[in-house]
């Protein structure tokens, strides 16, 4: 099947898979020396956060939304995430994504339909626990990103996630640590970390759904 085919009704298959390998599919884009569960010994109590894949219709097929955060000190500055973020007081994942959403890239709830959720992400640095969401809006949004969190918004073609030549391996120093990670390049950007994992779940579902094998990426560093 082309990508340009690829439409709604695929996309809730792939969510709703009754048989899926979610932790392999995670692990082919997560950093090698990354923990993905939390560990026992580890005090306290993860904090939670939700996240959202939002795809909208553009002039390539299905796109989704990325953001750059802003260059600061911390474990995610500069990264490129989804919008989402912690959830706060009573309110569940899915109004938590909603809600970061709006705040983030200024789409309303009220013009998004949840379809179905991924697997939930452990991220050591932060110590989160994160819930990712995939939904749909009908046309492209008027994007309007706060500006105190988001430096950049960035519109991703879906078919990216199949393009094999987009999915690399490096190095990245954090903390004056260096290790291999492997990535996405989408946009001109190094997307991995937490939000390559999520993304490579949606894609190891897809790839399921679409009938295509998924090529293994080397370690060239």
């Amino acid at each position: 099947m082309n990508w340009q085919n690829i439409e709604l009704q695929h996309i809730q298959q792939a969510l709703n898979l009754p048989y899926f390998d979610a932790l392999q599919a995670q692990q082919r884009m997560a950093p090698m020396a990354r923990a993905m569960q939390r560990p026992p010994e580890r005090p306290g109590s993860p904090r939670m956060a939700a996240v959202l894949i939002l795809l909208f219709p553009g002039d390539e097929g299905l796109q989704f939304v990325l953001t750059r955060r802003h260059d600061y000190p911390g474990v995610h500055g500069g990264q490129i995430s989804l919008p989402g973020g912690q959830r706060e007081g009573e309110e569940s994942f899915e109004e938590a994504a909603l809600r970061e959403t709006y705040e983030e890239v200024g789409v309303p709830s009220s013009d998004i339909q949840l379809l179905g959720q991924l697997s939930n992400v452990y991220i050591p640095p932060s110590d989160f626990f994160v819930y990712p969401y995939v939904a749909y809006t009908p046309s492209r949004p008027n994007w309007q990103p706060d500006p105190a969190e988001v430096a950049e918004v960035l519109e991703v073609s879906l078919y990216h996630l199949f393009d094999d030549t987009l999915k690399r391996s490096g190095e990245i120093t954090r903390n004056g640590a260096t290790f291999p990670i492997k990535y996405y390049a989408l946009n001109g950007h190094v997307v991995w970390g937490a939000t390559a994992v999520m993304l490579s779940e949606f894609e190891g579902r897809l790839r399921t759904v679409l009938s295509l094998t998924p090529k293994e990426i080397p370690i060239d560093i």
